[in-house]
């Protein structure tokens, strides 16, 4: 797998993770790229990495992973080891994501981005906890990758939907804290 700057990540053998395609990642880092220089980027369900080491290519300060996988966690740790400039940092929690989001240690992150496996049901515990206002910044977005057919995105109390963009069968999901609540 190649990122930006033409860099080759390593990436999980089998199917224990489904990396974002191309597309939609170009598409994600076009629509965020003005925001990432110095941002803390929190990257849930994080795979091989690729979604983290990409923020860390495009300048983000902190990067925070979250996965399940002993295996894709050791990968992540290489991939973002292979990229990071000594002025930033990374950190890779293995675990459940909803249990890892209180490990968190009240770092409030600019970009979030939430690509669980699509019919692992944790679309909405996951966003319930976001939307409390406790991980995401004030003026932080929250990208969500779901399949169009297996999850539709809805208000979320504590966030607020702001736009969809589909690419396929893959859609990303757009939220902010909402103001009326947080």
């Amino acid at each position: 797998m190649r990122i930006y700057g033409n860099r080759s990540l390593k990436t999980v053998t089998g199917e224990l993770t489904r990396p974002t395609t191309s597309r939609v990642r170009e598409a994600l880092f076009n629509m965020w790229r003005e925001d990432l220089d110095n941002c803390h980027w929190l990257d849930l369900c994080a795979g091989n990495g690729t979604m983290g080491a990409e923020a860390l290519c495009r300048g983000a300060k902190l990067v925070v992973g979250i996965e399940k996988y002993g295996k894709a966690c050791s990968v992540i740790e290489q991939n973002w080891q292979m990229v990071a400039t000594s002025e930033q940092e990374y950190r890779v929690i293995r675990g459940d994501v909803v249990a890892g989001l209180g490990k968190l240690g009240g770092v409030k992150f600019a970009r979030i981005y939430f690509d669980p496996p699509y019919e692992s049901g944790l679309y909405l515990p996951v966003l319930q906890r976001l939307g409390r206002g406790e991980i995401l910044s004030p003026s932080g977005e929250i990208a969500v990758e779901h399949d169009r057919k297996s999850w539709q995105a809805s208000e979320i109390e504590g966030l607020e939907l702001i736009r969809q963009k589909s690419y396929g069968n893959t859609e990303l999901s757009f939220y902010t804290l909402d103001t009326k609540v947080n």
